[in-house]
């Protein structure tokens, strides 16, 4: 049974429709991505899957459990959390209190306590600015934040929206690499990225989406020998 699974998903925002019948799986202990141009409907895909959008039509099921029409808030105690694109930390607030705040639905103090420390070992620099403004960081600081407040939430998957959009190439590698970490520490990866090559570098499969359709599907090396994928989203 995969972790996360699509099935004939659609999802309208009003009169347009941004999915169209998709279907897709995640299995445990995979990081999966899914490339495709803006607008293709990746983002909607991991809103659909948060509880922040719901299909009007297919299923979605995170370890056998209907969340078609879940709310955001139980689909994160159930160990699906969601890093959406633009970090989306709070500027004012210390780094320290964007990373507890990862932890609002955590009661164990033990166990936020124990996760503040995994996140340290991971990303130490977060230690070294814990009582620095979030918003004084730099681009690439703030979505290692974005993925430390995750973490705190004890995610199963951890979905990540575009966490290389606007970083400098040096950074988009250590972005990847802490992702690969994460996964490598026994946490499932779904990875929407416009950086196809960044990547299917890190990544065990791939999905691309065009128009809210699957158009393709492999692993990373099938999909970075694809001719079709190298001229569209790779170059020659």
């Amino acid at each position: 049974m995969a972790m996360l699974e699509f099935t004939d998903v659609d999802v309208h925002y009003g009169q347009v429709q941004a999915l169209r019948g998709i279907s897709l799986s995640v299995e445990e202990g995979e990081i999966v991505a899914l490339l495709g141009n803006n607008g293709a409907g990746k983002s909607t895909t991991l809103s659909a899957a948060s509880g922040l959008a719901h299909p009007s039509a297919g299923t979605i099921t995170f370890n056998g459990k209907d969340i078609s029409q879940g709310k955001p808030w139980d689909i994160v105690a159930d160990g699906l959390v969601h890093v959406p694109e633009g970090r989306r930390i709070f500027s004012t607030l210390s780094v320290l209190e964007n990373l507890q705040i990862g932890g609002f639905l955590v009661k164990d103090k033990t166990l936020i306590n124990k996760r503040m420390k995994r996140v340290f070992e991971l990303l130490p620099l977060l230690e070294q600015r814990k009582s620095q403004q979030g918003g004084t960081l730099s681009g690439g600081e703030q979505q290692m934040l974005a993925i430390g407040r995750a973490l705190i939430a004890g995610p199963k998957m951890l979905m990540l929206d575009e966490p290389s959009m606007g970083l400098a190439p040096l950074i988009v590698t250590a972005v990847m690499e802490v992702i690969r970490e994460v996964n490598e520490q026994g946490t499932t990866v779904l990875l929407v990225e416009q950086n196809a090559r960044a990547a299917l570098k890190v990544t065990h499969r791939g999905y691309v989406l065009e128009n809210g359709v699957t158009t393709v599907t492999g692993t990373a090396a099938e999909l970075i020998n694809d001719p079709r994928i190298v001229e569209a989203y790779l170059g020659a």
